[in-house]
């Protein structure tokens, strides 16, 4: 540990990290509703439409793994700076732009920042956060980001309403700069030595640790696609049973609310009674949930079922980059976690075409009822997986 991990302070972290990743959440809430409908404007149909939002994922999905190869060559600093230029680069773009395939570029490389973004980011916090700390400081990562997703959209509202889609998309622009520029004249508190001699190529750390990715890393695939099924299928559930507009962003917010208030509580379990009982509580919860959800004809049913998964993504709030840091390896981390962040993409990609092609084939109750059958089936694998983890963890500590 450095000089300055060992000399911790929360309100250094809220400075380099909490702040600036709340800004990036903020930037996502306020560009995301409105993407689809800028690119309605430039004369795309619905389908393509679908298909321009959809090209963040993919930028995602496909930063995961070269993300890995940048941090181990510069450092996470430096690529935060530069993830989070190019992001605000291509969100300027994004409102200037005259052509829908001009959008989808921009948008796709918007994508491709943010995955190089968040592997950085975690890195960082694995080198600030006293071991003792590092969940209820992953969490509180997570739940700046989940502030920043609930203020995005208000303040996009509110300059959608005076501006239009554009004015929505040019705040979106202002967050991602405010959080760039805070990154760069901000303390750097993580490591600044790189080692000696270049990188180990990505595709050699990969293959060493291919019996971890294809345990912990499942993992984190069920975790990733139960959450995001709550994106996708909630939405739907509530234009199916003709909820207004108004009602099911209530439901929405009153999820968020308490989403929010169990992160601490969440990250506090974590470090003082390990990972697996919240990782288990996150799935039992979500999958339970989606399972319930067909049940469900009204508002209060809605968010009653919307709250559950809220609570049940809060405690899971920063489960993901804690679990990846447990599994780390000390040498050669940066090209791990590129790994590890395709694993949760790979997780975020899967559940909507789940409930695409079961609801192509079936309904939309079926495609709730195959999402929760496969969290209660993975959740045995789940908590045998994360408890070896965290007896691993606890016999490290012990020596």
């Amino acid at each position: 540990m450095t000089g300055e991990a060992a000399a911790f302070s929360w309100g250094r972290v809220w400075r380099a990290a909490y702040l600036p990743i709340m800004l990036t959440g903020a930037a996502v809430g306020a560009a995301t509703p409105v993407a689809a409908l800028r690119a309605s404007e430039l004369g795309a149909d619905l389908r393509t439409a679908a298909l321009i939002v959809a090209l963040v994922g993919v930028g995602q999905l496909l930063g995961a793994v070269p993300s890995g190869a940048l941090v181990a060559r510069i450092g996470e600093r430096a690529t935060l700076v530069r993830a989070g230029a190019l992001d605000a680069a291509a969100l300027l773009v994004v409102v200037l732009a005259q052509d829908r395939w001009v959008l989808a570029a921009a948008l796709l490389a918007s994508g491709l920042a943010s995955s190089a973004f968040f592997v950085a980011r975690q890195g960082f916090m694995i080198d600030v956060l006293p071991p003792e700390r590092l969940a209820r400081g992953m969490s509180l990562l997570g739940g700046s980001m989940r502030v920043g997703f609930l203020l995005g959209p208000l303040v996009g509202a509110i300059a959608a309403h005076l501006w239009g889609t554009r004015g929505a998309l040019a705040a979106a622009f202002v967050f991602s700069l405010g959080s760039v520029v805070l990154i760069a004249t901000g303390p750097s508190l993580g490591r600044h030595d790189r080692g000696s001699g270049g990188p180990t190529p990505i595709g050699a750390v990969l293959r060493r640790h291919a019996r971890t990715f294809l345990t912990v890393g499942t993992v984190a695939l069920v975790i990733a696609g139960l959450r995001q099924s709550r994106s996708v299928l909630l939405p739907l559930w509530a234009t199916f049973i003709g909820l207004d507009g108004a009602r099911t962003s209530l439901a929405f917010v009153l999820a968020g609310i308490v989403e929010v208030a169990v992160v601490y509580p969440a990250g506090w379990l974590m470090d003082h009674r390990g990972r697996t009982v919240v990782a288990g509580a996150l799935v039992a919860m979500v999958s339970t949930a989606l399972v319930l959800l067909p049940a469900v004809g009204g508002f209060t049913g809605f968010a009653l079922v919307a709250s559950l998964v809220g609570i049940g993504n809060g405690l899971g709030s920063g489960i993901l980059m804690t679990l990846g840091a447990d599994a780390a390896p000390a040498a050669d981390r940066a090209q791990f976690l590129g790994g590890w962040r395709l694993c949760g993409e790979a997780g975020n990609a899967a559940a909507p075409l789940v409930v695409t092609a079961v609801t192509a084939v079936a309904s939309l109750s079926a495609a709730a009822w195959v999402l929760g059958g496969i969290g209660l089936v993975s959740l045995p694998w789940v908590v045998g997986v994360t408890r070896r983890l965290d007896a691993r963890r606890h016999r490290a500590g012990a020596g």
